[in-house]
């Protein structure tokens, strides 16, 4: 796909990469070990010492605390973790492992497998296995 070209007074720019979320939680610490656990990922903290940094394969998730936010999560729909999985039922299990809750169960939708997980925050986490004819479908 052709990117698309910003221009700044006189300079061309390409299209931003996000790469990065803040994750803010009332309790970072049980947050960080959640997404460790569930994902097989080890928090990493950052250069200044502020944030527990995830590597998603080149997407960072930072987790830290904020006194803007409650316990749970009370609009999760807003915003979802969507993670691109090759085996969704391993990775449903390692949820269910470090204690998540399901909102929608793993389904296979015609050869693709989707489900809703919920963090410890109340945040969703869904799980996405593509079939070869979707991803095929999609390029």
């Amino acid at each position: 796909m052709e990117a698309i070209l910003h221009t700044k007074g006189d300079e061309l720019m390409g299209t931003p990469k996000l790469d990065s979320m803040l994750l803010a939680s009332s309790e970072p610490a049980r947050l960080r070990d959640f997404y460790a656990k569930a994902f097989g990922v080890t928090a990493e903290t950052s250069p200044d010492g502020g944030y527990q940094v995830l590597n998603f394969g080149g997407f960072y998730v930072l987790i830290d605390s904020r006194d803007d936010v409650g316990e749970k999560n009370l609009e999760p729909g807003r915003m979802i973790l969507n993670f691109d999985v090759e085996d969704a039922q391993a990775v449903a299990d390692q949820l269910t492992a470090a204690g998540a809750q399901w909102l929608a169960e793993l389904e296979d939708r015609e050869g693709s497998f989707f489900g809703t997980a919920i963090d410890p925050d109340g945040n969703y986490v869904q799980i996405i296995q593509l079939s070869e004819a979707d991803r095929a479908a999609m390029s």
